[in-house]
């Protein structure tokens, strides 16, 4: 799967949290990109059918709170003439999905770091992207002095959960021949990789070095916070002429007064919630103790890893390890031998469990890929049960596990289910795309052998798909529930009594609820698109 999988209902989903924060034009115009790609303002205005001025306003808004990052491609120009530059947008189809995770990176930052810290990323959540005046000038109607603000911000980006703002507008070169080849109508596949390129390109091209990213002393900043006009620190969305370029499109954001500009650092808290859901799992599956060693581990290597995807981490001596675990209250009292055995723990795989860390001569590595693996795999099993039922689920499994085409008889007798009830079963699961069938014709016969094997790429955005229809059901219901509650919240106190009373109480429990599952489901939905 890619980076990027947009799958039709993950884009219904996306334009429903806009709808819900920012209103139905702003969501017009970011279906648009979802949809169609990459835009000039002017395209996307046409497509639309909303006036330019307002677009380019919708963009700006999309920019300050990270859901869309301007471009600049470069276009070969004629003989004899220059190359034209043009500015274009596109969507950032993960930062939307951030915007349902804020509780969760709350909750990170004020458990590592404490409540001033989680006070000004607060800020910066709400609003997108401060300078540091602008916090100063947010979080001291709370309080907080300008050297408390400063100091938090500091902590925020030494831990890597605020960074600098990207490059307004990079310039990228040409197309490749992957993003230029023009793509068979109807391939959905060709289309994600075209989309998920593009987008690691623009990405690649707008972040800073990691210095300037993530910088280690606060350069000191002007008192003024805003532009003389009044405008936001990232600049304003205008026509900016450039030569040979298209005036009415283009868009340059900077910095105003030289001032630096933070945003939250989705990645960072990808990164996070990642290392948390690895040590969960190896809980689940090891022990206590052989979560404290991998934990320790992937502190030790935290800030080595430059993309949340990586499938290994960096490699740690067990020396290194040792003195990480007793580091924490939790491993204060191991010793080198139980870290020693720990590690053999983690290094052993067998049929149903793969091994979690890999020993490299001296040294260990994590293998995220198999404890990530461990969860899919998990998951995936537990819809083909709710699905399918049990011989379904051996079936799955077991096909899982061997990797290639297998033929019915023999999956019948590994899943210890009846001869005539596995085809059936199979049928099933392939018309529902979680499995690949082949036909086999033995000569001189006419009876095709029917060979299965579990087809996990389409499964996987499937899958997913699933999630991020299920996601926005909840999301819709838990809406519903929130505006019964404000019609009752609306009434007199002294209306609110009897039945009155006991139906405002049901909705707060069902809420309840539903915010419980659509948090459990984000999990999950994070195990087959961002981790």
């Amino acid at each position: 799967m890619t980076t990027m999988a947009v799958t039709e209902y993950g884009i219904v989903y996306a334009v429903h949290i806009v709808t819900v924060q920012f209103g139905s034009v702003v969501a017009k115009v970011c279906e648009c990109l979802l949809r169609k790609g990459a835009l000039t303002a002017r395209d996307i205005s046409r497509f639309t059918e909303v006036n330019h001025n307002q677009v380019k306003d919708i963009l700006y808004l999309l920019i300050q709170h990270n859901c869309v990052q301007a471009f600049a491609v470069e276009q070969p120009g004629a003989a004899g003439n220059e190359a034209k530059i043009t500015a274009q947008f596109i969507v950032m189809f993960s930062n939307i999905l951030h915007r349902m995770r804020y509780n969760k990176f709350m909750k990170i930052v004020k458990e590592e770091l404490g409540q001033q810290c989680g006070e000004v990323l607060e800020g910066l959540l709400s609003n997108g992207r401060l300078t540091l005046g602008q916090l100063v000038e947010r979080d001291g109607e709370n309080g907080m002095g300008s050297d408390v603000v400063r100091d938090s911000l500091q902590k925020l980006i030494a831990a890597r959960y605020v960074e600098r703002i990207p490059a307004p507008e990079p310039v990228l070169g040409a197309p490749t021949e992957e993003e230029s080849a023009p793509k068979k109508r109807g391939s959905k596949s060709a289309k994600i990789i075209e989309v998920a390129t593009l987008e690691e390109r623009v990405l690649e091209a707008a972040t800073p070095v990691e210095a300037i990213r993530f910088p280690l002393i606060l350069e000191q900043e002007s008192n003024s916070s805003f532009d003389n006009d009044g405008s936001s620190p990232s600049g304003n969305i205008s026509g900016v002429k450039r030569k040979h370029g298209d005036a009415d499109s283009n868009v340059k954001l900077s910095d105003s007064n030289n001032q630096l500009v933070w945003r939250p650092s989705f990645e960072g808290f990808i990164h996070r919630l990642r290392h948390k859901a690895c040590v969960e799992i190896v809980k689940d599956r090891k022990d206590d103790k052989a979560a404290i060693v991998l934990g320790a581990m992937l502190e030790i290597t935290r800030y080595q890893e430059k993309k949340v995807k990586v499938e290994k981490s960096a490699p740690v001596s067990i020396d290194s390890i040792f003195e990480e675990v007793i580091k924490s209250e939790a491993g204060r009292n191991m010793t080198m031998e139980h870290v020693g055995d720990c590690l053999d723990q983690l290094c052993s795989n067998s049929t149903y469990l793969p091994a979690f860390v890999v020993e490299s001569g001296d040294s260990y590595v994590v293998d995220f890929k198999s404890i990530i693996g461990v969860a899919q795999k998990d998951e995936i099993e537990s819809v083909v049960l709710r699905r399918y039922g049990k011989d379904a689920c051996r079936m799955f499994r077991y096909l899982s596990q061997e990797g290639r085409l297998v033929e019915t008889d023999k999956i019948a007798d590994a899943a210890l289910s009846g001869k005539k009830d596995t085809p059936k079963i199979l049928l099933k699961m392939w018309k529902d795309e979680y499995l690949h069938m082949e036909k086999l014709v033995v000569a001189g016969r006419y009876i095709p052998f029917l060979l299965w094997k579990v087809n996990q790429p389409i499964l996987w955005r499937r899958l997913l798909d699933e999630m991020f229809h299920a996601s926005l059901n909840l999301s819709l219901r838990l809406n519903h529930e929130l505006d019964q509650e404000k019609e009752l919240l609306s009434l007199p106190l002294g209306k609110l009594e009897g039945k009155l009373k006991e139906r405002l109480n049901r909705i707060k429990e069902k809420r309840l609820l539903l915010s419980c599952s659509r948090f459990k489901l984000d999990d999950s939905v994070m195990f087959f698109h961002d981790f």
